[in-house]
């Protein structure tokens, strides 16, 4: 249907409207991380904020102050589990996946990119990304938890102490 009444437009423009700036100050009041590109949960956090905003403004039947209670119910949400797992290590890993060394001074690491689902052309594919054209001076490639992959040269790679906390290092 391309028009059905003034009065929804209005509602559109007024409702949508207040849920924007909803949706600001919550933003600016629960920190970068609640948009930030760290990990999955993060990602659905996003998406639900969006989603939410979507329904506030296209269904007649959610009012402002319900989506303005579920969008803060989501930014307190993940406030809390990012609190949370700043203080308690060991549920991050509930939230989050680690890291993962996928090549290893120029070797792929056939088993860790199968069980990764990633393949030798993405990897080689982020060495070239890096300004890098050979694969034997790349020291490690990390597959991070939030899917992007990090290139050290071995120029770059020091004393390795940026892997630590990664999976498998060290074997």
């Amino acid at each position: 249907m391309w028009f059905d009444s003034f009065s929804d437009l209005v509602r559109v423009l007024l409702v949508g409207g207040a849920a924007y700036i909803t949706v600001v100050v919550l933003l600016r009041t629960t920190g970068k991380r609640t948009l930030a590109k760290l990990n999955a949960f993060d990602l659905v956090v996003t998406v639900a904020l969006g989603s939410t905003l979507a329904t506030i403004l296209l269904s007649q039947s959610v009012s402002w102050t319900e989506g303005a209670l579920a969008l803060a119910l989501l930014a307190v949400l993940q406030t809390a589990v990012a609190w949370v797992t700043t203080r308690r290590p060991g549920l991050r890993a509930v939230v989050t996946a680690r890291p993962r060394l996928v090549l290893r001074d120029g070797e792929p690491l056939h088993d860790a990119m199968r069980a990764e689902r990633i393949s030798l052309d993405e990897i080689r594919q982020a060495v070239r990304s890096s300004g890098t054209g050979d694969l034997s001076s790349v020291a490690a490639v990390v597959l991070e938890s939030d899917g992007s992959l990090s290139i050290l040269s071995a120029q770059q790679y020091g004393d390795g102490s940026a892997l630590s906390g990664v999976e498998g290092v060290g074997r």
